[in-house]
């Protein structure tokens, strides 16, 4: 008996014989769930640690703008007052968190925790003082918007 490539295809005969097969194997492809546009391939719990560190960055960075790109148009922070609703309220309470040269604190998600469909997140970890002491915790809800993006919906520090 002889080993060759010609094994595979071995002329009409062997198409012949494989092609049901073929067939079979294309029409249960066919069937299996494919991921779409709107889905993601990766861990939603990463990408909103990945997003959650990002985000703290910006208060590093002393961005403003950048930190904005972060928060969805219909998000609610909680501070000491009233909740604070929308961008512009937002901007607004935490414009002279980014007055300075140095921030006047940090944060970094020690737990994340995403819900199986992969569209609400939530992040939580330590706040800390410029001298590194820990002085609160931060609590933040993500949604996954219709253009892939995680965004912040509600914020509480505690």
């Amino acid at each position: 008996m002889r080993l060759s490539n010609a094994c595979l295809f071995d002329g009409p005969r062997t198409v012949a014989a494989t092609l049901p097969w073929w067939l079979v194997f294309v029409a249960i492809a066919s069937f299996l769930p494919r991921p779409t546009a709107a889905q993601s391939t990766t861990d939603p719990a990463e990408e909103v640690r990945t997003t959650e560190i990002a985000f703290a960055q910006t208060m590093a960075d002393r961005d403003l703008e950048a930190f904005l790109t972060f928060v969805s148009p219909e998000a609610v922070f909680f501070g000491s007052d009233a909740p604070l609703r929308g961008v512009a309220a937002i901007e607004a309470a935490w414009a002279p968190f980014f007055e300075g040269d140095t921030a006047p604190f940090s944060w970094h998600p020690d737990q994340v925790v995403a819900l199986e469909s992969g569209g609400l997140a939530l992040s939580t970890g330590p706040v800390h003082s410029p001298s590194g002491e820990v002085v609160g915790r931060f609590n933040s809800i993500w949604r996954k918007d219709p253009d892939g993006r995680w965004r912040i919906v509600f914020d509480k520090g505690s």
